[in-house]
């Protein structure tokens, strides 16, 4: 699966049981099918949750206050230093250095005839933003009620799409990377830069005024579930295009349940 043991898809999973269901299409269609299934599932699971947090859980006794008071005290130790590391870590967390990075790996990944992995580092990020942005407008919730460093729209607080997008790519490239490499010290020191970057693109935009803390949890889930769908898209259009490998793994595995 492009020499990625991450697109590898479980004997009998979901992946495999969807690429047969499609029988012998391209994979691209199959890709782009599980693609689109997988960003209604996702982005519908984005809105249910922004309405959980906006109709329920900030009316629970101490969790509204707490998710404001947060920001607030943010706020109250704004410097102009951390005012300018913010905006550097919230530089990280979105346009253009994201859609850059990505779109090289693109680049260099077809170039090498790496379709999968080309797929995957363009449309993690178009899934994570489109996500986002649909959550955002059927959810519209007040940004927190402090002096916000950006001048965007007020009524778009959830979910924190920086948040979401650093996981989707960061995150997201480097599951790809460490899944061919067997070293457990680079694979950790990998996960340490997957897991930091996103830490300091969150508290960069709650210390901006730009979110909420409910908010970036919203965040981690959109740009978690935003891996999930590709890694599902990926898994079955390998399926496809690897159809005679994994139909007689999938004929072995009934026989032996069968003996």
């Amino acid at each position: 699966m492009d020499g990625v043991p991450a697109f590898a898809a479980r004997t009998g999973g979901i992946a495999e049981r969807f690429a047969a269901r499609l029988g012998r299409r391209h994979p691209a269609a199959v890709f782009f099918g599980a693609l689109l299934i997988g960003f209604i599932l996702l982005a519908g699971s984005a809105i249910l949750l922004g309405l959980f947090i906006t109709d329920v859980l900030t009316h629970v006794a101490g969790i509204g206050s707490t998710d404001e008071s947060f920001i607030k005290s943010l706020a109250r130790d704004r410097t102009a230093t951390l005012n300018d590391a913010s905006a550097v870590g919230s530089a990280v967390g979105g346009a253009p250095v994201l859609p850059i990075l990505a779109g090289l790996v693109a680049i260099v990944c077809a170039f090498k005839r790496r379709w999968l992995i080309a797929g995957f580092a363009v449309f993690v990020l178009a899934v994570e933003s489109a996500t986002y942005r649909v959550s955002s407008i059927v959810v519209p919730r007040e940004r927190p009620h402090v002096h916000r460093l950006e001048n965007l729209p007020a009524d778009a607080s959830f979910p924190s799409g920086h948040t979401a997008a650093a996981i989707a790519v960061y995150a997201g490239l480097v599951l790809l990377v460490t899944s061919r490499i067997r070293d457990g010290r680079v694979r950790v020191a990998a996960w340490i830069v997957a897991v930091l970057l996103p830490i300091v693109v969150a508290m960069s935009r709650m210390y901006r005024g730009m979110h909420h803390p409910l908010d970036v949890a919203g965040g981690v889930v959109i740009g978690i579930g935003a891996i999930a769908v590709l890694l599902f898209a990926c898994r079955a259009a390998g399926c496809v295009e690897h159809a005679p490998a994994w139909r007689r793994s999938a004929r072995r595995s009934k026989t032996a349940r069968l003996a």
